[in-house]
């Protein structure tokens, strides 16, 4: 009546991809999660989306957001406006403009200059030159060589500090694999940001203009489907799922292949990683508002031993985040080695040893076939694993679904989620995007970690 414009919010719930009665709705959390979102608040000024969707596993949550807040907000090398301008650059490589949108109020929060938001080339030119180093490390990071590195320490009035480096390097790692949690959760837009509401007036008139000041949208009712039934091919899924696990395991008790045998079949799996593409696979041009935080927009992933190209494989024992990495970051960016370690162990080893209706399911062979598939996408090998376990735990409509989140997360869509593990829950397919994210976070860093220690050496 006053001619006010009242925001309706465009989705349900935190996510696209969840029902929103199937997400943990606040004032219903235990005490764990409500400490959790009361941290959450505090660090960020609002309770994110992304933490409505990761509360799913409080454990791991809490390691998040306690890196993220090291990171953004503690001391470190790099100005806090530095920060949140990196994690613009990396969010913007994926066109994730969920985090760009945040991190530019971020940025202005703490001071940033607007000027810099106008494009990359109003930014100071030491942050240019990082420019080809976070395009890299987000498509492309087994061809970071110790001269990328050379050049960002060298480069005179512009250069950048080995400890400012390592710092720049874990942000751009961090906000590349967040914007894969981000596209493969299908979080929405909070209510105030671009794209998260609409002014449209309500299109159905049994209910009070004062509900949807109130967050109530009615449309829940108005299109509730009807119970969906379980198809049987996905409850006969989980069971092959787990036989084959069974079979595995008895066929590893039995007989090992040889180093020869194990080095062949990486190669096959690495080939056959090529070839899983996901459908949707028409080109896309990034939004203009958010390309402009990146140069060279044509740039994007391609595989990593496509044809005519010969890039040697990574061996984790020659150079491995436990033995090398991690001391590295600990020793130029002290205590974030600490919180990224605790953080990979926390992703890798969770399990509530269940597989959607079955409980006391040791999942440890499933999610180290999810963990060094990626690293093998990446051409990183474990010379002690059996990668022909790939092929028989992940299918092709999950192989697709984790090349796309990690590789080229802007491109996830709704039926990518939905046509893997149909029997499971929710809260295990959101498990599924913690692996995919620190597992590529320590692929990145291990090609980036590698580099300068070549340089140093």
């Amino acid at each position: 009546e006053l001619g006010i414009r009242i925001p309706r919010p465009l989705g349900h719930g935190p996510s696209r991809f969840i029902p929103e009665k199937e997400t943990i709705q606040v004032g219903n959390e235990d005490a764990v999660m409500h400490t959790l979102f009361a941290d959450s608040f505090a660090a960020l000024g609002r309770l994110d989306n992304v933490t409505l969707v990761m509360v799913f596993h409080p454990q791991y949550l809490e390691s998040f957001l306690k890196t993220q807040h090291y990171l953004l907000q503690m001391d470190g090398p790099l100005p806090l406006h530095y920060r949140h301008y990196i994690g613009i650059m990396a969010a913007a490589r994926h066109q994730c403009s969920y985090l760009v949108n945040l991190h530019v109020n971020d940025f202005l929060h703490v001071g940033g200059d607007p000027k810099w938001l106008n494009g990359l080339e109003n930014a100071p030119q030491k942050l240019q030159n990082l420019g080809e180093l976070n395009k890299m490390l987000a498509h492309r990071p087994w061809l970071i060589t110790k001269e990328h590195i050379e050049q960002l320490l060298k480069t005179e009035e512009n250069s950048w500090s080995l400890a400012e480096l390592i710092h720049a390097v874990v942000l751009l790692t961090h906000y590349h694999s967040l914007a894969s949690f981000t596209f493969g959760c299908g979080i929405s837009p909070e209510i105030d940001c671009e794209g998260g509401h609409t002014f449209r007036p309500p299109s159905v008139s049994n209910y009070c203009i004062c509900d949807i000041t109130n967050g109530y949208h009615g449309v829940e009712e108005i299109q509730a489907s009807p119970v969906a039934t379980i198809p049987v091919k996905s409850v006969c899924e989980v069971e092959a799922l787990m036989e084959k696990m069974k079979q595995l395991q008895e066929c590893r008790d039995e007989e090992e292949a040889s180093q020869e045998e194990m080095a062949t079949r990486f190669e096959r799996e690495k080939r056959e990683s090529m070839f899983v593409c996901s459908s949707e696979d028409e080109e896309s041009a990034p939004a203009r508002d958010v390309s402009r935080h990146f140069e060279d927009t044509s740039y994007g992933y391609k595989d990593f031993s496509r044809h005519g190209m010969h890039v040697p494989t990574f061996r984790v024992q020659d150079y491995s985040w436990e033995d090398h990495g991690y001391s590295l970051v600990n020793r130029l960016y002290p205590d974030v080695g600490q919180l990224l370690d605790e953080k990979f162990h926390i992703a890798y080893n969770l399990t509530y040893n269940t597989m959607a209706m079955h409980k006391d399911v040791d999942t440890s062979m499933l999610r180290r076939a999810i963990w060094n598939y990626i690293h093998c996408m990446f051409g990183i090998r474990y010379d002690d694993y059996d990668y022909g376990e790939i092929n028989q735990l992940l299918d092709r409509s999950f192989k697709v679904y984790i090349k796309t989140v990690v590789c080229t997360p802007e491109k996830t869509t709704k039926r990518m989620y939905d046509s893997f593990w149909r029997q499971f829950e929710h809260s295990e397919k959101v498990h599924v995007n913690l692996l995919l994210v620190e597992a590529r976070m320590q692929a990145e860093l291990l090609y980036a970690l590698r580099a300068i220690t070549r340089y140093m050496t």
